[in-house]
């Protein structure tokens, strides 16, 4: 993990690391370091990375929602993914579902519209400085206390994030860590306040828990 200091680790097929090698990755992702501990000596080592994950919705990877072309029954999807603790899933901010693709998917020449490259490098880096400028810090560094003091939310929204929260049945963590993710979207909108749409944006980002509560529901 320190050898990714400053980059990317990126995890291939995450439940098929042992339980033991993905819960070694919850410290260094709060703390940005490793610490390794050996008789009465520890010594820490720089791992503040960037985590990128891949993985199946399920053992035999069809599952899309029903169990219609799956192989897999309810019970080993659920098995499947619970060898991603909870801990775990709080400290990854960012889970996104990515459909099969399908014919109609397929590039047909047809010129795609949209923000290009240099477009977003912009927005991010317009963001960046606004963060600097709000809190001399990026939102990542921030601490859930710091969190709040930045995310003054409305009575309405707020009940809007609790409600969503608990019906995945997320931690406090997860609470505080949405809410982050809702300030940097709002800050690339270029919106000082986080509203119900950057909360939102923030929820519709908890794709693996939303798919193990779809999965319990079967």
């Amino acid at each position: 993990m320190s050898l990714a200091h400053h980059s990317i680790l990126f995890l291939d097929e995450l439940p098929e690391f042992s339980r033991h090698v993905l819960d070694s990755l919850r410290e260094p992702l709060e703390s940005g370091h490793v610490t390794i501990s050996r008789a009465a000596h520890q010594v820490q080592f720089p791992a503040n990375f960037q985590l990128i994950c891949a993985l199946n919705p399920s053992p035999c990877g069809q599952f899309d929602g029903s169990l219609g072309s799956c192989r897999s029954t309810p019970d080993q999807i659920l098995n499947y993914l619970n060898k991603l603790s909870g801990p775990l899933l709080d400290r990854i901010d960012i889970q996104v579902a990515v459909p099969r693709e399908t014919s109609s998917l397929r590039l047909d020449g047809t010129q795609v519209t949209g923000e290009t490259s240099e477009q977003m490098k912009q927005r991010v880096i317009a963001a960046r400085q606004q963060q600097y400028r709000r809190q001399g810090c990026l939102n990542s560094e921030l601490k859930a206390s710091e969190v709040v003091s930045h995310c003054m939310l409305t009575d309405a929204d707020h009940e809007f994030l609790i409600t969503a929260i608990e019906k995945l049945k997320l931690s406090h963590r997860a609470y505080h860590r949405t809410l982050r993710l809702a300030r940097s979207i709002a800050d690339l909108d270029n919106q000082k306040k986080v509203q119900k749409p950057h909360l939102a944006e923030a929820m519709g980002y908890r794709a693996l828990d939303q798919l193990i509560d779809q999965v319990r529901s079967l």
